[in-house]
């Protein structure tokens, strides 16, 4: 198990979400002193989280989260992951790692090379960059300064997991998402099962 360097709550304040189905809720937003990469992450408590709370690590997605674009899942995820949470009690973590942590301007760079039909992962290769840079230190960090050290996580994502056991987060059980599908990123939930195991049961693999 890692030795990793210690994170401290910074700050923790009450926010009241509101989302454009009419869904709402409260949530306590907590920063932090301390993290690794020295991104201003947040963690959102909902609910009354027990001794083994329900946990996602959701990654910023400007085009998804705030534009509602169809070209992703990441909107939908959000608002699914927030009333889970809530109901049951639990954390969600918004990690500033847009694009699968190659940034805004190369994800849209990307974009224009899925549309010339390289998948998700080929683009972000295409351009120099990793298929997924992500890194959960900071993640880890935030959940022990929270006092959590065992955790149900809701991904479809089995690296989300084994990187948080590595880091020695004890990862209870993966409870999967929901499959949010258009018409508009079908290919790119299709590349996430065939390429990193994403476990997204997609009635359209069987026509290719």
């Amino acid at each position: 198990m890692p030795d990793l360097p210690a994170a401290t709550p910074r700050a923790r304040v009450r926010v009241p979400l509101r989302f454009q189905d009419g869904y709402s809720v409260d949530a306590d937003v907590v920063t932090f002193h301390g993290l690794t990469d020295g991104q201003e992450h947040v963690a959102l408590v909902l609910g009354t989280p027990s001794a083994t709370p329900l946990v996602r690590l959701h990654s910023e997605c400007l085009t998804g989260d705030v534009f509602g674009s169809a070209r992703c899942d990441c909107g939908p995820q959000l608002r699914e992951a927030v009333e889970q949470i809530a109901t049951r009690g639990g954390v969600l973590l918004y990690l500033r790692q847009e694009g699968r942590g190659i940034g805004l301007y190369n994800k849209l760079d990307a974009y224009a090379l899925q549309d010339e039909g390289l998948d998700t992962y080929a683009a972000n290769t295409a351009l120099g960059l990793p298929e997924d840079a992500r890194d959960y230190t900071s993640a880890a960090q935030m959940l022990t300064a929270l006092g959590i050290t065992s955790l149900d996580l809701l991904s479809n994502n089995p690296d989300k997991a084994e990187q948080l056991r590595t880091l020695g987060v004890d990862v209870r059980h993966r409870v999967p998402t929901g499959v949010f599908t258009t018409a508009h990123n079908v290919r790119y939930l299709r590349a996430k099962v065939l390429q990193t195991q994403h476990t997204l049961p997609l009635p359209e693999l069987s026509a290719g």
